[in-house]
This record gives structure tokens, sequence and C-alpha cells, in this order.
């Protein structure tokens, strides 16, 4: 049986050739693309009927087996929701009025009425005022999920007052503030106990709000902070990658607008080091499949989610939490850029042959088929992720219209990047 070590190393992954499917060689066909769109039109519908139109706030998740509405927005999927207007618009499912009619009251609120503290918003808030739930953090890396579609809205709708509104909510955050007397940010503050004690330190979701605070002109971090966090390489089935001791999504989520193809910085080349992680990732199902024989070639990914027995952060390898046979159909569809035929074959046959795990919004949190346990709720970010890289897939829209704004080109020189 494979297995995972860590290697206290820092280097580029690497793999031995012809072990890894090169995205580049990979051609979608006619049905892939119009699977692809359908599958876009489903999740873009969730954002645009879980936005509350007049605050731009999206639900953190929805029942769609008819529960009632609930009022708890989440400020990334916010950050997806604010994307998928580009891509409605783009794709013709809505028109340029419509987005913009969402658009100017979102940004609008983002400004002047959303509780923020130094520019950083709450993780959780109420959908319908934006006031602070849960007691929950003002929070680094959901803001900087926020700040990643409101600057991609305004570079793809280039309206002046889109481009006002953009510019006030990121020249507000105070990056300089959250990195107090380190390099290292923190994961966030709260008014009752300052700062939270964890670090932004090892690699995961962080690389965009690093890039983000580094490309800032009006409270930039000092480039350096690109190199404080630790990039620790792991090591399975013969291929090497960096990582963490975390779920497949940590691979993804940067990658959604940050456009890492053909760059590196002198540690590694991020995209194809997620592209080496999906890899590792679908094995390690494949051999998981002796134990939990639903994991095969057509069904596999796991990644943070609701269970059979309530939210679990699983994964691997090595294996993160008590993994039970559960497929997550995010796994498979944040990586669709780096492993698009392996993660095709997946997502066909989830809506095909598993119609259960099947809504009006796409594929529902998670599902366990050995247990006859299917999910209520769709989750934003997740299917958020599912729809930004499936676009990325079709055309590489979100990370051109992203990788064109000053603060990602200034963060990604500033880190170090070079093209190769």
């Amino acid at each position: 049986m494979p297995f995972a070590k860590a290697l206290w190393s820092q280097g580029l992954p690497q793999a031995p050739a012809g072990q890894i499917p090169q995205p580049a060689e990979f051609t979608l066909s006619p049905e892939d693309d119009q699977f692809l769109d359908e599958l876009e039109r489903a999740s873009f519908q969730f954002f645009w009927e879980q936005q509350n139109p007049k605050t731009g706030m999206v639900q953190d998740r929805c029942d769609i087996r008819g529960g009632t509405p609930g009022v708890v927005a989440s400020i990334a999927a916010t950050g997806f929701g604010l994307t998928a207007l580009c891509i409605g618009e783009k794709r013709g499912f809505i028109s340029r009025t419509e987005a913009l009619e969402r658009l100017f009251p979102a940004l609008n609120f983002f400004w002047k009425k959303l509780p923020n503290h130094r520019g950083f918003f709450y993780h959780w808030a109420n959908i319908n005022t934006g006031e602070r739930v849960w007691e929950s953090e003002i929070s680094s890396v959901d803001t900087a999920l926020l700040l990643c579609g409101v600057l991609t809205c305004r570079q793809h709708f280039k309206h002046p007052a889109v481009v006002q509104l953009a510019d006030l909510i990121f020249n507000r955050v105070e990056w300089t503030w959250l990195s107090e007397d380190t390099s290292l940010l923190s994961h966030g503050w709260t008014p009752e106990i300052g700062f939270l004690p964890s670090r932004w330190d090892y690699y995961s979701e962080l690389m965009m709000m690093y890039l983000l605070g580094i490309g800032s002109t009006a409270h930039p971090l000092k480039p350096d902070a690109w190199n404080a966090w630790k990039r620790l390489t792991f090591e399975y089935d013969g291929m090497r990658y960096i990582g963490s001791f975390a779920p497949l999504f940590v691979h993804q989520y940067s990658q959604a607008w940050f456009d890492f193809r053909g760059k590196r910085d002198k540690y590694a080349d991020y995209f194809q080091n997620s592209v080496i992680a999906t890899e590792v990732h679908r094995r390690f199902c494949l051999e998981l499949g002796k134990q939990f024989p639903n994991y095969t070639e057509d069904l596999w990914g796991i990644t943070a989610s609701d269970g059979p027995k309530g939210y679990v952060v699983w994964g691997g390898p090595p294996a993160v939490g008590p993994i039970d046979g559960s497929i997550v159909p995010s796994a498979t569809g944040g990586s669709l850029p780096f492993q698009p035929a392996n993660t095709l074959r997946v997502l066909k046959n989830i809506r095909k042959n598993y119609g259960a795990a099947w809504s009006k919004y796409g594929s529902v949190y998670a599902f366990n088929p050995l247990q006859n346990w299917y999910d209520h709720d769709v989750i934003g970010i997740d299917t958020g992720i599912t729809m930004v890289m499936a676009e990325n897939l079709r055309t590489g829209f979100v990370w051109d219209t992203f990788m064109k704004t000053p603060e990602a080109q200034r963060g990604i020189q500033l880190a170090g990047f070079v093209k190769y």
C-alpha cells in the first residue's frame, strides 16, 4: 500500500515522467463542454437565487429539500457570488444590465454598511442586515475570497461606479495591521479576544491572501511575507508535492482566481503542484476502495464537508478525519483544470447515477452511497469553486480577467514569480 510521508524540505515538486496527465494535452469534447455548461448554469442559479439583491450577501448553505430559508450569509460565498455575476453575464445567463443591477447595491452595501474592522469583514453575517452572527471572527481568508470577487467584477465590467467602489473597498483593507509584529498573517480577530492565536504559517489556501496583501498599494505587506510561510513537501507513491495535513480544497481556492500556469517562484510551480496533489488524492481514494468499495475510478474525492455524523474535516493522504466512504463532489469539481479527464468522469457519474446527490443547483454538499445518506444542503463555497473551475477549464475566463488587475500583477511580481 502506498503511504504518505512528510519531508522537511522545500523545492519544486517532481513526479516520475509520464505518471501525471498534463492538462494542456486534454481537449474537451462537445459532450464535455455541454455537461460543464449545464453545471455552470446550475451553479450560477444558486448564487442568483440565494443572494439578497439589496445587500449582495449570499447564503452560506441552502436546504434543497424545502427547508426554511436561513439568514446566515458567508462572506466567502459572497466573493464567489460576485464572480458568478461575471460568468453569468459572459455566458448569457443574465444580461449586463441585470448583472449591474445586482452589483451596484452589493458594492455600495459592502462599502457603506457591512460591518468591518480595518477593512476586513466578519466570516458570517445576517444576509439581510450584514450584522455579525454566531460571534464569528473578522476573517482574513474569507475577506480575501470576497476581494477576489470584487476585483474580478471591477476588471470585467469596467463601469466607472464599479471601479470606484471596488477601489474603495480594496484599499480600505489594512494588511499591515493584520500582520501585526510578524510577517505571518493572523487567521482573524474578534472584539472579545483580539487577534486569534493561529497564524497562516503553512501552505494552504493562504496564497491568495498574501499575494493580495503584497499587491496592495494602500497598506502593502512586505514582499518577504511570501517567504515567511512554510512549504512542507510530501511524498506518495513516488510523487512529491507541497502540501499540508489538510483536505484537498487547500490546493484549489487560491487558484480559482490566481493563474499559476507556466510560472513559478523560487519554490515551486503551484499549478503543477495541484495537478500532482489531485492525482495523489485520487490514488489515495482508490487505495481506500479496498475498505470502501464505492471508491472507484468513477467515484472518488473527499474534502472537508458534512457527513452522516456531522461536519468532518477529512481528506488525505495521510488520512485526515474518520473517513467512512463519503463523497464530496466539490473535491473533484474544484480540481477540474488540474485533472480534467479524471474529474469529469466522476462528476458525470454522479449526475447520471446518483440522482439524490444532484439538485437544481448542481451537486449536494456530500453523500455516502454505502450508508444511503444524501445531504440536504448545497454549500455556497463548494458550488462556487466548482463553477469557477469549470469556467477556467473551458476558457480560462476568470483567470484571464483577474490576472489583468494591477493588484494581482503586482503581487505576483513582488513575490518573485517568473514565467518559464
